[in-house]
């Protein structure tokens, strides 16, 4: 009686996936020392840091409440004034330095409906962008607005939700539609927000 084949093929399966196994770290590796010493084949990546804080490094109170946006952690944080509420969202965020402002403002109005218009500066970055997009699926702030009393500036939501944990933005901060509608509800016009 002859042996059974399949032994032979269970030792090469094996030792096949042995040496991929070994092997995928310094593939890895290599692949990250490419990107290293050329930042172009870098992998964008969504990324937030979701770690709670408190809100008393950041405010003297929760009065109308507070939201904190931590640029760097990609992050929004809300408390509300009684502080029975903490809430913690993933976000987009500015993609340069030059678009990013941080610093204290408040919420000025509450936009159920949002339309959008490309800012002076974007319509010069991009003239191919239309002048206006009413509300709906196509808008780039999504299904609710919270404008800042920084001109342009406000916190949305967005029906792509790729750019959601990166550097994706014209200034603004973004949200995924269902976050920025539970934010909505809850924040009020005068609820202060700081930028980090």
């Amino acid at each position: 009686m002859s042996k059974p084949t399949f032994t032979s093929t269970t030792r090469r399966s094996f030792l096949a996936g042995t040496a991929a196994f070994l092997g995928a770290p310094a593939i890895a590796q290599t692949a990250a020392g490419q990107a290293e010493r050329d930042p172009t084949l870098s992998v964008r990546r969504n990324i937030s840091s979701f770690r709670t804080l408190d809100w008393q490094p950041y405010f003297d109170n929760l009065r109308k409440g507070a939201i904190l946006v931590d640029i760097d952690s990609r992050a929004v944080h809300y408390w509300s004034e009684d502080q029975t509420i903490y809430k913690l969202y993933p976000s987009s965020v500015p993609l340069t330095d030059d678009l990013t402002r941080r610093g204290r403002t408040q919420v000025i109005l509450k936009d159920p409906e949002p339309d959008w218009r490309p800012t002076p500066s974007m319509k010069k970055r991009n003239p191919e962008w239309p002048d206006y997009i009413g509300p709906g699926p196509q808008n780039p702030l999504g299904t609710r607005s919270l404008h800042l009393s920084w001109t342009y500036y406000r916190i949305h939501g967005t029906h792509d939700t790729r750019k959601i944990g990166r550097k994706s933005s014209n200034g603004c901060i973004g949200l995924y539609n269902e976050h920025i509608e539970e934010l909505y509800e809850m924040a009020k016009v005068g609820t202060q927000v700081l930028l980090i």
